[in-house]
């Protein structure tokens, strides 16, 4: 990269952190001033686009920030924190059938953050309160929508183990507003209201067409929403001044009190969850820029700013890290692991040493260092906490023994693997662990706990109606039988 290039990075680097921090302090406009500068630098960087979208929101402006979150979805449609943003945009401006197509995409998409199910469950009741209930809202969204399944509540994995159960969709009820009320909210529009509710109730008349082939109904039910929406805007703008009038006179009232390490706090915990979510999303590239970005601005910091600056460093570490793991720069990684780990222990903070132990470890492992992911694994046993990590780790023990042909300690460490699996009723991990024993007990010459362990393992798959490891499993289980047999 040549000067000039690092230093318009390094410009741009900077813009965006001050962005960031006038967002967090509610200086909107100086924010969006600095989103803006920054995108003269970079067009296409989406992330800006995301960031002055949420100032324009909080400003009031929608359709600005509607504006921006559609181009931060330009280049990549499945961008989550786009979704996000053109989702609140459709919601405030009252489009909240639109609002709700988009709160499910992202939840399909992300269902691990809480953000979509609450934009699903909102947009719900203020379509509710419009027009009854939901279901009988007909979207008027042509194009793909293969995404709205009936599954849009399932779970999906946040951690090594994938989560087998189900959950129940929950199911909320709003409370009728009452005829005091409702006439307090819309005003004028209050005999508009009452007067459409009643042409609804006309079977003839709501199954007529206008002349251009539009549903009589559906065009009773938008002039409803656009009345409702209408009373969003109303209340949601008394809202932000309200709320302005709060922080204005907070401000007077705690001009002694010092603001800036909360804030900073506050920006690092959500810096860390993006950082975290580009990961988890598949964007190692992305992830690596921003912690690399956030690592900067917390160097230039004192203690006195970030109180657990240690702490926070090693945070950043190990998300650099795990970034270097998926783009396959192990050496890096490593060497990031091993700060987080160095840190750590500066810190005496067991939790940190088990996250940088388990890292390193997993590193030795997938470079074929075996002895050593052994060994540092082994240090990390002590720090575990619950039977899942319990299951995990003595698992990954056992299978690097295995490839040491240790075959004694692997199977030792399989059966470990195996209790800590059965106390927590995992499947996925009661599954590996009886393969483990099973290959161990194979290479150990015991045959016939070989057999029973592999028939273990499939009756498990069985239940999970999981052909590829079934089939890989009877594959094992028949060589065993075959070598029983001799």
């Amino acid at each position: 990269m040549s000067d000039a290039a690092g230093d318009r990075e390094d410009q741009f680097t900077t813009i965006v952190a001050d962005g960031n921090w006038m967002y967090i302090k509610g200086e909107y406009k100086k924010a969006i001033e600095s989103f803006s500068m920054a995108l003269t630098l970079k067009p296409d960087e989406r992330d800006c686009y995301v960031g002055r979208s949420k100032c324009y929101l909080n400003m009031g402006m929608y359709e600005n920030a509607l504006s921006d979150a559609e181009a931060s979805l330009k280049e990549d449609t499945t961008f989550f924190e786009g979704l996000y943003q053109k989702a609140e945009a459709l919601y405030y401006m009252g489009e909240f059938e639109f609002g709700l197509v988009f709160y499910h995409r992202g939840q399909k998409l992300r269902p691990q953050i809480q953000e979509f199910r609450l934009g699903i469950q909102k947009t719900q009741e203020a379509i509710e309160n419009c027009v009854g209930s939901p279901s009988s809202v007909k979207l008027e969204v042509k194009g793909d929508l293969s995404f709205l399944q009936k599954d849009e509540e399932r779970t999906q994995p946040i951690t090594t183990v994938e989560d087998l159960t189900k959950g129940k969709k929950q199911q909320t009820q709003k409370t009728p507003r009452n005829e005091k009320t409702t006439k307090k909210i819309f005003g004028e529009f209050y005999d508009d209201k009452i007067y459409l509710e009643s042409l609804l109730q006309d079977e003839g008349l709501v199954r007529g067409k206008t002349k251009g082939g539009e549903s009589l109904k559906d065009v009773i039910r938008s002039s409803l929403t656009y009345l409702d929406a209408c009373t969003e805007f109303s209340n949601h703008e008394k809202l932000i001044n309200e709320q302005g009038r709060e922080n204005k006179t907070q401000q007077k009232c705690s001009k002694s009190r010092p603001r800036a390490p909360s804030e900073r706090a506050n920006y690092l915990l959500k810096s860390l969850d993006k950082i975290d979510a580009e990961l988890t999303c598949g964007n190692a590239e992305g992830s690596l820029k921003k912690a690399k970005h956030v690592m900067k601005l917390v160097q230039r910091w004192s203690e006195k700013e970030v109180p657990n600056k240690q702490e926070v460093l090693g945070s950043l570490h190990s998300c650099i890290g795990n970034a270097l793991v998926n783009l396959g720069d192990m050496d890096k990684a490593l060497v990031h692991h091993q700060k987080d780990l160095e840190l750590a222990k500066q810190c005496n903070h067991s939790g940190a040493m088990s996250r940088a132990m388990d890292n390193i470890g997993k590193v030795y492992a997938q470079t074929g260092h075996f002895t050593l992911a052994i060994e540092i694994w082994e240090k990390k046993i002590p720090l575990v906490r619950g039977a899942l990590e319990k299951t995990w780790l003595f698992h990954e023990i056992g299978w690097c023994y295995l490839k040491l042909d240790r075959y004694e300690e692997a199977r030792d460490y399989g059966v470990r693997s195996l209790a800590a699996a059965d106390e927590i009723t995992d499947y996925k991990w009661q599954i590996n662990a009886n393969v483990l024993v099973a290959q161990s007990e194979m290479k150990l010459g015991n045959l016939e706990s070989s057999v029973a362990s592999f028939e273990r393992a499939l009756t498990q798959a069985e239940l999970q109606e999981d052909d590829y490891v079934m089939n890989s499993i009877q594959k094992a289980l028949d060589e065993a039988k075959h070598q029983l047999s001799q």
